[in-house]
């Protein structure tokens, strides 16, 4: 193969490699193209097209991530992944791990790690990746690498994410979770949610959004059961759709624009956490966004009605 169509072979694997490190579909994206481009300008052929490549995507990521890290510092708000709703990084055989992996809970989590040891795990634990490409591409000794690997290990164990084990289950608590919340039955929301189960939003100080988290089954419940059919009565609709391999939704105005995103972390028989996206910039790749702060006041003005 020519060095196109290797590349376009091994695009969804640097594009899943990227997003994992950087928590953002429009920086990944960029960070892929940037590896073509220094491909295509590299005056010699790689024993590897696959380490190759895989390796000048890290570094850029990490390089990107660096930088990134500074801006969510003075982020407005909690600070979510950009919501990814197709994950084009397919192994039959390990569906599950790439999906819980790639998971709003999973990516908040790895928010813990430094850059170096964020894209060692991501390299080891989700893509198999032996030592010595890892070596290769984060620029430091395999002995290195697997100190990284020991303290990322350290620091993802404790906080580890919990998913329901049959996704058939899981989806089926799902499908209740919607119905309900269509039909704003408290009782139907309150029967899926577990008694601590939060619920927050990312707005990023750019769309309206939870002053605070909300928690408790009852109080998550109550909000949701008023809201929600009151943005239906404004011509808001939703279509459950997977979020970062999670159940979730995509909420669209009257219009069919994206006004946000909503995943529900399932476990032990009961949602757990509920994130909602509706940050206009995080949403933008997902199609044309809706205007939030016109259809919130269209809320408002109902519910004082």
């Amino acid at each position: 193969m020519g060095k196109v169509e290797e590349f376009q072979e091994l695009r969804p694997l640097l594009f899943s490699i990227a997003y994992r490190i950087l928590g953002s579909v429009s920086e990944a994206e960029d960070a892929v193209q940037e590896t073509w481009l220094r491909y295509d300008a590299s005056p010699t052929t790689p024993t590897s097209a696959k380490a190759f490549l895989s390796a000048t995507v890290t570094r850029i990521a990490i390089d990107v991530l660096r930088s990134a890290r500074v801006r969510r510092e003075e982020y407005v708000g909690p600070w979510f992944p950009e919501p990814l709703l197709d994950d084009p990084y397919e192994d039959p055989e390990r569906a599950a791990e790439l999906a819980d992996s790639v998971s709003m809970a999973a990516l908040l989590l790895l928010e813990r790690l430094s850059p170096l040891e964020r894209s060692v795990f991501v390299l080891r634990e989700v893509f198999g990746f032996g030592f010595d490409e890892i070596a290769s591409a984060v620029g430091r000794t395999e002995s290195a690498c697997r100190q990284l690997l020991v303290r990322a290990r350290r620091h993802m164990r404790d906080g580890r994410p919990r998913f329901e084990a049959d996704r058939a289950e899981r989806q089926e608590l799902a499908d209740r979770f919607f119905d309900a919340l269509k039909g704003g039955d408290v009782d139907g929301l309150r029967n899926v949610l577990a008694a601590d189960v939060q619920m927050v939003g990312d707005g990023g100080g750019k769309a309206p959004q939870l002053a605070r988290a909300i928690a408790g089954a009852d109080n998550v419940a109550k909000l949701l059961a008023v809201v929600f059919p009151r943005m239906a009565q404004v011509d808001i609709t939703f279509e459950p759709h997977e979020v970062n391999g999670q159940p979730g939704a995509v909420f669209r105005d009257r219009d069919g624009k994206v006004l946000h995103t909503l995943v529900l972390d399932i476990a032990d028989g009961r949602v757990q956490a509920i994130r909602s996206v509706i940050n206009p910039d995080k949403l933008a790749h997902l199609g044309p966004v809706a205007d939030a702060w016109a259809l919130h006041r269209e809320v408002r003005k109902g519910l004082r009605g």
